[in-house]
């Protein structure tokens, strides 16, 4: 439940990659390619660049720096993000994705912020830290699962269920409001990993259901797997203003990672919706399908010494 080992850059890149994300004149396109650069790379000065950049006026950006942060696996991270989770004042979002970072990096001292918010206020972050804790339990449990690389290159916030088990078993677990959050993920994760039309259907008809953070997590999954079927059930949450914005941002970047002319202009009505973590979030999706249709592969910014990590995955997670 590993993501990709981060990669040694040279430092000269590093600076101007951190001197571009800070930059106030950066459109919020031009930060999410640092982003996505910065996110693969070892060492403290990339460290110290994401950790300025949650000073970002914006939320949508905030949030996938805290996930990155939480991606990287690197324990210098948890002081920044308990203080994320800690700030009431801060966007709930972002507090979610700092709770997830922190379950993802799972050390010893992710325990106690965790604990202290696994009956937060906000519903949305109370389950992010109940996940957490469980996933960290989880891996104790089974310590051989720690070293196991995501096909997808991403830690997930559980493991997945074995992809033999039955994809109607998998429904549902899934779909059942009496489950543990916990075994819902790994069936969502499962069925991802599984692929094809019934799965995608049975992702789809978690769109029904209660929480906002698994609705969520169903929309990211969605952009990961890049399947069309998929197009339809993401369609109809982005358009759907009574949604949660978190839902429905996270659809708008899956249908920018699918990418077809229906999600074109869907996402140019979008991208001026009134709630601006959605509208930023098809601004950010529009760029990366223009980066895609120009002939592009690395949605990054590579630095002035044309040398950066891949970025493995060019939308958010939001995992989270």
């Amino acid at each position: 439940m590993t993501g990709p080992p981060l990669v040694e850059v040279a430092d000269e890149v590093v600076a101007d990659l951190k001197k571009k994300l800070v930059d106030p004149n950066s459109s919020l396109p031009e930060k999410y390619r640092v982003l996505f650069s910065l996110r693969n790379v070892k060492g403290a000065a990339a460290h110290d660049a994401l950790e300025l950049a949650l000073k970002d006026d914006s939320a949508l950006f905030r949030h996938d720096v805290a996930f990155c942060l939480g991606q990287r696996q690197d324990s210098r991270a948890i002081q920044v993000l308990t203080s994320i989770l800690h700030d009431s004042n801060e966007h709930p979002m972002v507090r979610h994705e700092a709770g997830e970072a922190l379950g993802a990096i799972g050390t010893e001292e992710c325990l106690t912020p965790l604990r202290e918010h696994q009956q937060d206020g906000v519903l949305e972050v109370a389950e992010t830290c109940q996940l957490a804790l469980q996933r960290i339990e989880w891996l104790r449990a089974h310590p051989e699962a720690g070293d196991e690389e995501s096909p997808y290159y991403s830690v997930d916030p559980t493991p997945a269920l074995p992809t033999s088990t039955p994809t109607e078993e998998l429904r549902q677990v899934l779909l059942d409001e009496n489950k543990r959050m916990f075994d819902r993920y790994s069936a969502l994760f499962a069925l991802r990993n599984k692929g094809g039309d019934e799965a995608v259907a049975a992702l789809g008809a978690v769109f029904g259901a209660r929480s906002a953070l698994l609705k969520h997590e169903v929309a990211y999954v969605m952009g990961q797997m890049l399947d069309k079927k998929a197009v339809e059930f993401l369609s109809g949450v982005l358009k759907d203003g009574a949604e949660h914005a978190m839902v429905r941002h996270e659809a708008a970047e899956a249908l920018g990672a699918i990418a077809d002319r229906v999600t074109l202009e869907l996402l140019r009505q979008y991208a001026a919706d009134p709630e601006p973590i959605v509208a930023h979030s098809c601004v950010v999706a529009l760029d990366v399908l223009e980066f895609e249709q120009a002939g592009g592969f690395e949605y990054a910014d590579k630095g002035d010494g044309g040398e950066a990590a891949p970025a493995k995955r060019p939308i958010c997670p939001c995992r989270g």
